[in-house]
C-alpha cells in the first residue's frame, strides 16, 4: 500500500518497506536464469514485467474506475536497482557478493532512483494558512472513501514514535 498513493510515498516508511519487500521477486528469478541458464538480466526482466503490471493496473482500475489521477497513483521506477543488481551477479558471478552488495546496492538507488519522479510532489505550499506539500493536497481532495483518516496522515506529529520514526 505504500507504494500506491502520492501523499504516501513519504521519506521514511516508503523508502524502506517497498525495495525489502520488492527485492524477493527479482533475486528469485534472478537466481534461476543465472544458475541454469546464465543469463545476467532476470532481474531486470522481471522488473520490466512488473512495471508493466502495475502500470496496467494503475491506469484500468484507479484511473478507469475511480477518476483517480495518475500522478497520484504512479507506481515507484526500480529498473535502476535491477539494473544494478544485474551487474553485480555479472561482474562477480557469486550470489553471496551480490545478495551482499548488489542488495545494498538495490536499497540505496531506490530513493535517488525515484526523486525526479517524487520531487514535484514535495514541493511545500501554503494552504489554508498551514504549510503541506502538493502530494498532502491531494491526499485531502482526492479521499479514498476505505481509509482510516489516521494512517492516510503519517507524517503528523502524534504518529511517530519516541526515536521520530512514523509509527
Amino acid at each position: 500500500d505504500w507504494d500506491f498513493w502520492s501523499d504516501w510515498k513519504d521519506r521514511r516508511l516508503w523508502v524502506t518497506v517497498t525495495p525489502i519487500v520488492l527485492i524477493t521477486f527479482p533475486a528469485a528469478v534472478q537466481a534461476v536464469l543465472w544458475e541454469r541458464f546464465r543469463l545476467p538480466f532476470g532481474a531486470t526482466i522481471v522488473i520490466l514485467g512488473l512495471l508493466l503490471g502495475e502500470w496496467v493496473n494503475r491506469y484500468f482500475n484507479f484511473w478507469g474506475w475511480t477518476y483517480f489521477p495518475i500522478n497520484f497513483v504512479f507506481p515507484a521506477s526500480l529498473i535502476p536497482g535491477a539494473i544494478l543488481l544485474d551487474v553485480v551477479l555479472m561482474l562477480s558471478g557469486s550470489y553471496l557478493f551480490t545478495a551482499v552488495i548488489g542488495g545494498m546496492a538495490w536499497g540505496l538507488v531506490f530513493y535517488p532512483g525515484n526523486w525526479p519522479i517524487i520531487a514535484p510532489l514535495h514541493v511545500p505550499v501554503e494552504y489554508n494558512g498551514m504549510l503541506m506539500s502538493v502530494a498532502d493536497i491531494q491526499g485531502y481532495h482526492y479521499v479514498r472513501t476505505g481509509t482510516p483518516e489516521y494512517i492516510r496522515m503519517v507524517e503528523k506529529g502524534t504518529l511517530r514514535t519516541f526515536g521520530k520514526d512514523v509509527a
